[in-house]
């Protein structure tokens, strides 16, 4: 579970790394074995849409406004990856999956999606902060760094489930600070806005 967890948190900064950093491990190692229902991940044809799909992705999400428009419509897509990459981890025998999460396929699958979502929802929040407070030229250094994370998270849940939990409880911890903070400004904002239509007495 706590691999489907972190390919699930990779999966919410970006969509196409885990199902990649799978597909690969699945069809050139015995890493992972995956599992009839999900050995698409290994075909060749569908590795290749996979890398051109995440070509695509890098490039359009360090482009300043373009990159609000692109996570507009990974809203869809990187909670779906996160439930196919949850779910398909518990479904390999090898990984920590229970049996009963194996044979209940569908929890994987709502897990996955659910924190898919909660990811991706944040990184969409705090991007336009970003944008507007580095006037655009944080914003490929902010995509770098999370598509290095979603790499690094991917790899870690494989290979090293419990490195993989830590690593998530620090994004969890580093973006409740965000959300934080960003509330704090946004409430400072509307106060500063508010005392300047104040009329004067």
């Amino acid at each position: 579970m706590v691999t489907g967890l972190g390919l699930s948190a990779a999966a919410g900064l970006n969509a196409y790394i885990p199902i990649l950093v799978i597909g690969l491990l699945g069809r050139f190692s015995d890493v992972v074995t995956i599992p009839a229902e999900f050995s698409w991940m290994t075909n060749g044809w569908a590795l290749a849409a996979v890398a051109v799909l995440l070509t695509a992705e890098v490039v359009l999400d360090k482009i300043p406004v373009v990159d609000h428009a692109n996570d507009a419509i990974q809203t869809f897509v990187r909670p779906a990856a996160g439930g196919a990459v949850f779910a398909a981890s518990n479904a390999a025998g090898q990984l920590d999956a229970s049996s009963f999460m194996r044979q209940h396929s569908w929890i994987g699958w709502m897990l996955g999606i659910a924190v898919g979502l909660v990811v991706h929802s944040t990184k969409a929040s705090v991007r336009p902060v970003v944008n507007g407070g580095t006037l655009g030229t944080g914003t490929p250094v902010v995509s770098a760094a999370e598509d290095a994370i979603s790499l690094g998270m991917s790899l870690l849940a494989i290979l090293a489930p419990v490195v993989a939990l830590i690593l998530l409880m620090i994004l969890v911890y580093v973006a409740m600070r965000l959300i934080h903070r960003l509330r704090a400004r946004r409430r400072r904002r509307r106060q500063r806005t508010a005392a300047h239509a104040s009329p004067s007495p």
